[in-house]
């Protein structure tokens, strides 16, 4: 078989069918026809004052009509001759941001993509493009007319239509639409280009309104603190909905980024998706980005302008990279810094900080020694001694025990605060990994896991001649107590208001899961359960002997009336503990107090 010789061919581009791509894929709304149209006419003014020295571009200005059906804007850029019509307007992909002359320069421009004049097919039927070129004073001007079917007619243009170098883009609306009605077109170009450094007016019948307010807030002088503060308040009422608990200036030289970061004023989950406002070239990129700042500075909302972080192929969000990293990691740090500011210099501001973002803080201090250092004087925990700071804890307290979870601390918080042994609550949300933190900074400090033999060890015994006259008592107790696997005891402790106490640990609890899910499971999957059972220690059921009514209970002759008043004191114990109740647990109880209801009713 002789080899044939490939041919080249060209790639045919159905032009409805990328418009349905790019709204209904690529862009989330129609609406970014604005800051496309924006883009271009702002990107003309830069490549203008680029080729041309004697431009004035700070006198440049955009300007848009609209009557709801037609819309024109118009700028004063470098235009376009006939040969770059052809190849930039007539090519998918093609862009004037690549030309060789200017690729040096490529920052200053808003747009890389070269597809943005394309989202305005989302809203309008047709694109009429007249422009001159300021590059060639002898070069006429040009029309680029296209429809959504995609065909175009390029023809020269008038003279006097175009008498001067730049562009005018015409839309003419879909048939239905409403995205060039006077009242959104101010709204979209308001919230996309209120920051470009080029002046926007638009005019839609009853007089021009100017969109743009620049320099930035943050970057603006003001005659004090004060005033800046007042009016950076105002901003984030207005555009973010909240007036800020603080404000924390952000500068990151290397990413070109400046702005603000809001600290909000109530509390939130870690867990909710952030939405930071981010322009780019002071152009708005997007309101939602949620990859600007670390996980942990959950509790902030910033407000910032870049000039080198790459935005996506869609430019409604920022393109996760090295770069944006970067960023990221020097954002935090600011943060950070600004909490140890506040608690070097302004305690009060601290401590109104902290009443609703202590989480964040602590979620920061868990990776962060010299932070943990400095916050850890204002960070509270729960503790057999009251919500307290840790370092005042320890010194009272040697060792601090750590409860592992809050059902822990529970059952014996009140048992070990009468006993002055030190237990701090580790169930909470990185309290624990804090607590373990101690000892690196004061070595002094010894941190233990709290055990259930560390409680019953502090339990004085009662004397031996009165547990030998409990046997039958304790007997009738443990048979009733058998059935969900607890063994019952007699100490003497304070405070004497409790009459019961229930301890465990962790192996017990798997344990008795364990065996309950045994119970309820088919042949298969019980064999397997059953195959796993661990020899744990059993919990125990510590009856106060100082407590007057466990006192009574055990003088009870009646050895199924004890019975069921043991039911009882292990039901209240096992409530006060905080813990899920089991199916044995729950028949337990009811029965208890059935049988404590029928004795009533018979006397």
């Amino acid at each position: 078989m002789s080899e044939t010789t490939p041919t080249s061919h060209t790639f045919q581009v159905d032009l409805r069918g990328l418009v349905d791509l790019l709204s209904h894929h690529l862009y989330s709304s129609p609406k970014v026809y604005v800051r496309e149209l924006l883009q271009n006419a702002v990107d003309a003014i830069t490549a203008r004052r680029l080729a041309d020295p004697g431009f004035d571009a700070d006198a440049a200005a955009v300007r848009i009509e609209t009557n709801g059906r037609r819309l024109r804007i118009t700028d004063p850029g470098v235009g376009l001759t006939l040969a770059e019509v052809h190849k930039l307007l007539a090519t998918i992909g093609g862009s004037s941001k690549r030309d060789e002359e200017i690729e040096g320069a490529r920052r200053d421009f808003l747009g890389q993509f070269g597809i943005g004049l394309l989202a305005c097919f989302t809203v309008a039927s047709v694109i009429t493009v007249t422009s001159r070129s300021a590059k060639d004073a002898a070069a006429p001007a040009v029309r680029w007319a296209a429809r959504d079917d995609g065909s175009y007619t390029v023809t020269e243009a008038p003279a006097a239509e175009h008498p001067e170098p730049g562009t005018t883009v015409e839309l003419v609306a879909r048939p239905g639409e409403d995205w060039l009605e006077p009242e959104r077109v101010v709204q979209l170009a308001r919230e996309y280009g209120s920051l470009l450094p080029v002046d926007i007016t638009i005019d839609g019948g009853d007089g021009p309104v100017r969109v743009t307010d620049t320099p930035p807030l943050w970057e603006r002088q003001h005659a004090n603190p004060t005033a800046r503060r007042v009016a950076l308040n105002r901003y984030c009422e207005d555009v973010l909905g909240f007036p800020p608990l603080d404000v924390i200036d952000l500068d990151v030289p290397l990413s070109g980024l400046k702005g603000v970061a809001f600290v909000l004023p109530h509390a939130t989950s870690p867990s909710a998706r952030p939405a930071h406002r981010v322009h780019l070239k002071r152009m708005l990129l997007t309101d939602t980005a949620d990859n600007l700042v670390p996980e942990w500075a959950f509790f902030v909302r910033c407000v910032v302008d870049t000039d080198s972080l790459r935005p996506t192929a869609s430019r409604e969000s920022l393109y996760d990279d090295e770069a944006l990293a970067v960023a990221r990691d020097a954002i935090g740090a600011q943060i950070r810094e600004w909490i140890s500011r506040l608690a070097a210099e302004d305690p009060a501001r601290l401590e109104a900080f902290l009443a609703v973002h202590e989480l964040g803080v602590k979620a920061l201090a868990r990776h962060d020694e010299a932070l943990l250092a400095a916050m850890l004087p204002w960070l509270r925990f729960e503790t057999t001694s009251g919500r307290t700071g840790l370092l005042e804890f320890a010194r009272a307290h040697q060792p601090v025990y750590l409860a592992g979870t809050v059902d822990e601390y529970r059952q014996v918080a009140q048992i070990a605060a009468a006993q002055g042994i030190g237990v701090v609550n580790g169930g909470y949300t990185y309290d624990a990994e804090l607590v373990q933190a101690l000892p690196r900074l004061d070595p002094q400090v010894k941190v233990e896991q709290l055990q259930p033999g560390v409680i019953s060890a502090s339990l004085g015994p009662v004397d031996a001649r009165t547990e030998l006259g409990l046997q039958a008592f304790l007997a009738a107790a443990r048979s009733r107590l058998d059935a969900v696997d607890v063994d019952v005891v007699v100490r003497e402790f304070d405070p004497v208001s409790v009459p019961a106490l229930l301890l465990d640990d962790r192996e017990a609890r798997r344990e008795r899961q364990r065996a309950e899910a045994e119970a309820q499971a088919d042949d298969l999957w019980g064999g397997i359960l059953a195959s796993i059972k661990q020899h744990a220690p059993r919990a125990q059921l510590v009856l106060n002997h100082r407590n007057p009514t466990v006192r009574r209970i055990g003088a009870i002759a009646d050895p199924d009336l004890a019975g069921t008043a043991v039911e009882s004191l292990y039901g209240q114990a096992l409530l006060m503990s905080h813990r899920p109740l089991r199916a044995a647990d729950t028949a337990l109880l009811n029965r208890s107090f059935m049988n404590l209801l029928e004795r009533v009713t018979k006397e």
